[in-house]
């Protein structure tokens, strides 16, 4: 194996195979999700759910496969949740477009993201991101991941007007596992147990099915459906007209902020920002974003990017684009075990959300607090991105009010020119996003 160990240098990353293995292993659990539930949104906007099931493996896998051997980072690529939901109950359901439109138009926004990155435009603007805003990204994404984890569980529930959520029912049987999967996870982390996630993940599974809260996986070996009847169905005469303008700038603008959010918010607790807060070599993973992007809706499914459940494998010790090597396989091997991938429930892999949440919180103490210039941003990002369920609001919230804050405090020499870019999209975002 020292092949392995000198192209992804686990040396140089303080790392080993079998701990990035876990890793690897680990990620793709919290990650197994999606072969679900992407699918099954993506239905609603009529695209059908098995080819896309396949679509969403392959673009897994490929950005997967991508980001280990050119960027050799921890980073899962898999297509993004909260995109496919804006995609299928915005663009399609409610402003009336059609899938392969909505389809035509990430690929525009793709496209864009891959000359912007060689040209190093991205990079640049990026530069411009005040640490503070860096480490409240890291802080806002692990609350987002807890609400998540909470949801996902049943330990809280949408409630009424006046009251938006409120407790599960807590002594059920679902919420009493996913608790003790929760405790279980927490002891694990505690004691040091190598692959504790995992581990705790994997036992909590196995209590579901004995309980009876969660299906056993009938068989497990199944051949996968063919993806033709999406593959290429982009409608560019669609995208290209005014009325799908707004359609393709927010698309633009939520992949570029979550991904920058997402990749400094991982790089900030895995500790590969620099002193200056910057992820060197930051123009690699994005290009594997930028290009996975762009593949997605040629296969026929919806944006993709980093992934936030790559915290989960980060926590496990990964380090090296070698763990991603390992989801990616795990997401092709889904391909014909999808019976028992789509086993995993919620119960099994929301506590580890709930706990990688708690994990995410320690960046917060980077932020000046009694510089209300820094913390007032900092603060907006980290709220909004938990109470608007919306990564890319609290991103753009944060790039609005940061240069407001420093002008009235006449710091303008604070501002980087990049910044600028990001404000300007950041009001067009807002300015264009379909409310509804």
């Amino acid at each position: 194996m020292n092949w392995l160990s000198a192209v992804f240098d686990f040396d140089g990353h303080r790392t080993s195979l079998g701990r990035e293995l876990v890793a690897g292993l680990t990620t793709f659990t919290t990650m197994s999700y999606i072969v679900v539930v992407n699918p099954a949104i993506l239905s609603t906007a009529g695209i059908p759910a098995g080819p896309s099931f396949v679509a969403t493996v392959l673009v897994a896998a490929f950005g997967c496969y991508f980001m280990a051997f050119y960027a050799n980072r921890p980073f899962a690529i898999a297509p993004y949740m909260g995109e496919n939901a804006f995609i299928a109950f915005t663009v399609c359901k409610l402003l009336g477009f059609r899938w392969q439109t909505a389809l035509a138009a990430i690929f525009i926004a793709g496209v864009l993201f891959i000359v912007m990155t060689v040209l190093r435009l991205r990079q640049w603007i990026v530069e411009g991101v005040p640490t503070s805003l860096r480490y409240s990204f890291a802080v806002g994404i692990g609350l987002f991941l807890t609400f998540i984890g909470l949801n996902e569980t049943g330990l809280v529930t949408l409630g009424v007007p006046g009251a938006p959520v409120q407790a599960g029912h807590l002594t059920s049987h679902p919420a009493l596992v996913a608790m003790s999967g929760f405790v279980l996870i927490a002891i694990l982390v505690i004691r040091k147990v190598p692959g504790a996630i995992l581990l705790g993940i994997v036992i909590t599974a196995i209590v579901a099915f004995v309980v009876k809260i969660a299906p056993p996986p009938h068989g497990l070996i199944s051949m996968p459906p063919s993806i033709a009847p999406i593959v290429w169905q982009l409608d560019f005469r669609g995208a290209f007209t005014w009325r799908a303008f707004p359609v393709v700038l927010t698309i633009f603008i939520m992949a570029f902020v979550d991904t920058m959010g997402t990749l400094i918010g991982l790089s900030a607790r895995a500790g590969f920002l620099d002193k200056n807060g910057q992820l060197p070599q930051i123009e690699r993973p994005m290009l594997v974003d930028a290009i996975t992007t762009s593949l997605a809706p040629v296969l026929g499914t919806t944006t993709a990017g980093a992934y936030v459940e790559s915290a989960t494998g980060i926590e496990a010790g990964g380090r090296t684009g070698f763990t991603v090597l390992v989801t990616g396989t795990c997401f092709l091997l889904a391909l014909f075990f999808s019976p028992f991938v789509a086993a995993i429930p919620s119960q099994a892999y929301g506590p580890a959300l709930i706990i990688v949440g708690l994990f995410m919180l320690a960046p917060i103490t980077r932020v000046d607090f009694t510089d209300y210039t820094e913390s007032i941003p900092a603060f907006a990002v980290v709220s909004l991105m938990a109470f608007t369920f919306n990564i890319a609001i609290g991103i753009c919230a944060g790039f609005v009010l940061y240069p407001i804050c420093k002008l009235v405090a006449g710091r303008a020499s604070h501002l980087k020119p990049g910044l600028w870019v990001l404000t300007a999209f950041s009001l067009l975002f807002f300015i264009f996003y379909p409310y509804s």
